[in-house]
């Protein structure tokens, strides 16, 4: 898990990252005989060439996200992965999973579901898991941060000709 540091000033989530830590301690320990421990909590800055690496290292990636959100990571993810393997396992919760139809979508509140969705990840062949990040890839590529600025640019353009404030009423106020 490789996490940044976040607003550590204030108390709730200090105390939800020092849970977090208590936890993954709690799970190592459990496996301490194998061979590598289960989970490695990174928490610190990372620059944007070890997070890539980080994602085309991974086999999964999961973002678990309780409300909208994380929906860059997701994409990274899936732009990272030129590979074309890998597998995104994806809340409903973040409004990437309604682009990005092909991660397996869970509910984060059901564990079981999301055991399910791990289980599957991992277990996915490599011929599904190109098929599903073709798909991904080209949406993330065709959808991209260009696209959405225009869309950005031209409904804000709208609006202004709507309002009542927009650039007709000034044209009209000029005459």
């Amino acid at each position: 898990q490789i996490a940044a540091p976040t607003r550590g000033m204030i108390g709730d989530y200090r105390d939800y990252a020092e849970r977090v830590r208590a936890v993954a301690d709690e799970i190592n320990a459990r496996f301490a005989r194998a061979d590598h421990p289960p989970i490695v909590l990174l928490v610190e800055h990372h620059e944007p060439d070890s997070v890539y690496e980080h994602f085309r290292a991974a086999e999964v990636c999961f973002v678990s996200s309780l409300h909208d959100g994380m929906n860059l990571v997701a994409k990274e993810f899936v732009a990272a992965r030129d590979d074309e393997q890998g597998v995104l396992v994806l809340s409903h919760f973040a409004g990437a999973s309604r682009e990005l139809p092909e991660a397996l979508i869970v509910n984060p509140y059901d564990a079981d579901e999301c055991a399910r969705a791990l289980d599957r990840a991992l277990s996915m062949p490599a011929d599904e898991q190109t098929s599903r990040m073709r798909i991904m890839r080209g949406i993330v590529r065709e959808f991209n941060v260009y696209r959405w600025a225009g869309r950005m640019l031209l409904d804000a353009a709208v609006m202004r000709e709507r309002s009542p404030w927009g650039a007709a009423a000034l044209a009209e106020s000029k005459r």
